[in-house]
């Protein structure tokens, strides 16, 4: 499957509507975003069940202020709609690799407990 596009029109129903959707930030004056592109686009060749998204930041600011994004290329991994891993910079092929089969081992009955917990815990 090839990159998506996200703008403030459709990330949420992408988001929503999917199990695992994985999103780079990035910009096309970045240099690092160029280098990292070439990865991301055979990660989302090899994970076909998963949803590899890019959000141009110069033309979605709305977007990465939402997302407090200070640096990229930043990488947002969402799961059942829950931020599971979020990290700025260009990772390599196997690092990249690595944060898919760990989003996708997770058990999400468990990291829901542990936000409930943590919410509780703050109040």
């Amino acid at each position: 499957m090839s990159t998506i596009d996200l703008t403030k029109d459709n990330f949420e129903s992408f988001v929503t509507g999917k199990e695992l959707v994985i999103v780079d930030f990035w910009a096309p004056w970045c240099g690092p975003c160029k280098g990292f592109a070439p990865v991301f686009e055979a990660a989302s060749a090899k994970y076909p069940e998963v949803v590899f998204a890019k959000v141009n930041t110069d033309e979605e600011q709305e977007l990465a202020g939402h997302f407090a994004i200070r640096s990229i290329p930043t990488l947002m991994v969402f799961r059942e709609q829950v931020i599971v891993f979020s990290q700025a910079g260009a990772l390599p092929a196997a690092g990249l690799e690595s944060v898919v089969d760990q989003a996708k081992a997770l058990d999400m009955n468990q990291v829901r407990e542990d936000i409930a917990a943590q919410e509780q815990s703050a109040t």
